[in-house]
């Protein structure tokens, strides 16, 4: 009876503990205001999403139009080319559709995608979106606006 209580009482500190291993998570004071967007664009919709896997992250999401872009490639482009003039360095995206840049001082890493690219990628299971941002996509795509979407994390990935 005594080893039942004890168990029992030790059970909800443990897995409390157990929670939070190797756990990284973006700070909270990690906004999207810290990713220098190109000129006429802006953000529409965002999320925030953590991955709860044997590489456990959390990030915030966004969809960014651009109207002022003759396409969705044109903005992606676009925004490439103004963060690595702010000294963000230029990495790999998680897939051949997706670039990523790091802030400066290698605290942020923000990962960006064209819409096609990011619906592709969704649909054959390669990457997950929250359903704001998925439908934000789709939307964008059938009214023929420029949109990238975006992925903030803290430090390098």
């Amino acid at each position: 009876m005594r080893f039942r209580t004890l168990r029992l009482t030790l059970l909800p500190a443990l897995v409390t503990a157990l929670a939070g291993c190797g756990e990284t998570t973006a700070p909270s004071s990690t906004s999207l205001a810290q990713v220098p967007l190109v000129k006429g664009a802006r953000i529409v919709t965002q999320a925030r999403q953590c991955d709860r896997g044997a590489n456990a992250f959390c990030a915030i999401e966004a969809v960014v139009i651009g109207p002022r872009f003759s396409s969705s490639g044109a903005l992606a482009a676009s925004e490439r080319r103004h963060l690595r003039k702010l000294g963000w360095a230029g990495a790999a995206g998680d897939n051949g559709d997706e670039r990523a840049a790091l802030s400066p001082d290698h605290k942020l890493r923000v990962t960006y995608a064209n819409a096609t690219g990011d619906l592709i990628g969704i649909e054959l299971g390669w990457i997950k979106r929250p359903w704001a941002i998925e439908w934000t996509l789709h939307q964008a795509l059938i009214n023929q606006t420029p949109v990238i979407s975006i992925m903030l994390e803290a430090g390098p990935a």
